[in-house]
């Protein structure tokens, strides 16, 4: 759903209608909480549906538009697969989400794809959103944005250091233990011990799903594409700026209709202030 405003209290040019999908625990609660309040929560498994809303800006033909994005959070077990679907209808944007770390949820994504595509608004825009990126790496990864269509992914960029290290050769390895090695005469080879305020070394995971492999998934079925940590925060408010730029642009072609309930309601903003 989309309805045009003005007149409002918050200054909203548009509300939308967003649901965000996907395997449980794949980290789509806390996407909801750091969209809503900037801030990292352990939840525990959504029982139904949970709903959070917030301000974005997003700009559409070289103007500035302020979007009230209304969220949906859905279960993501099956016992509560037939209640969830009845909250996509009318949605206009979607997150579909998975874990990184997960294979199955990734593999999985296909079916809400589908359930998507059936009970949501025809135009919905859907991006794929890699979660927990997080564990994989101490940082996010920097890579070019490149377009296809309407759909946006990013592709690995060759320059960009992976985030494990590659496996030592013998000759690396020995080369390594020869400068480890202590120069005669300068004592003990013990290894100074760490700063007292160090913070300690988090074990990082290995991906299950490659950025590439996400990113082919997204071209082939439409979708835009981001990697989110929404325990650091990366690339959450971004997810929904993106998808919500692009269903504005739909707008400015006309492929929503002026319909109700479902799609997308459009209201005069010339003929109606208030909220809506």
């Amino acid at each position: 759903m989309v309805s045009t405003t003005a007149g409002v209290a918050d200054n909203r040019d548009y509300i939308l209608k967003f649901v965000i999908v996907g395997d449980a625990a794949v980290g789509k609660s806390c996407l909801l909480i750091r969209l809503t309040d900037d801030r990292f929560a352990a939840s525990e498994p959504t029982l139904g549906v949970e709903f959070g809303s917030r301000l974005v800006s997003t700009t559409v033909g070289g103007k500035a538009k302020r979007v009230k994005v209304q969220c949906w959070d859905t279960a993501g077990t099956e016992s509560f697969r037939s209640i969830t679907r009845s909250y996509f209808r009318g949605a206009a944007g979607a997150l579909l989400v998975y874990d990184v770390t997960r294979r199955e949820t990734f593999e999985h994504a296909t079916s809400w794809l589908d359930d998507l595509r059936t009970h949501a608004d025809e135009n919905v825009s859907i991006i794929l959103v890699a979660n927990k990126t997080d564990l994989c790496a101490a940082e996010p990864t920097v890579v070019p944005q490149i377009q296809f269509g309407e759909a946006v992914y990013v592709m690995p960029n060759a320059t960009q250091k992976p985030s494990t290290p590659p496996p030592e050769t013998d000759a690396a390895a020995d080369s390594a233990s020869d400068s480890a090695a202590p120069a005669a005469g300068s004592g003990s080879s013990s290894p100074p011990p760490p700063a007292a305020n160090a913070a300690p070394v988090r074990k990082l995971l290995p991906r299950a799903v490659s950025t590439l492999e996400g990113a082919l998934f997204a071209k082939q079925h439409n979708l835009l594409y981001v990697e989110t940590s929404a325990k650091e925060g990366w690339g959450v408010v971004d997810a929904f700026e993106q998808t919500a730029r692009q269903i504005l642009e739909r707008v400015e072609r006309g492929e929503f209709e002026r319909r109700k309930p479902a799609g997308v309601n459009l209201t005069d903003s010339k003929a109606k202030g208030g909220c809506c």
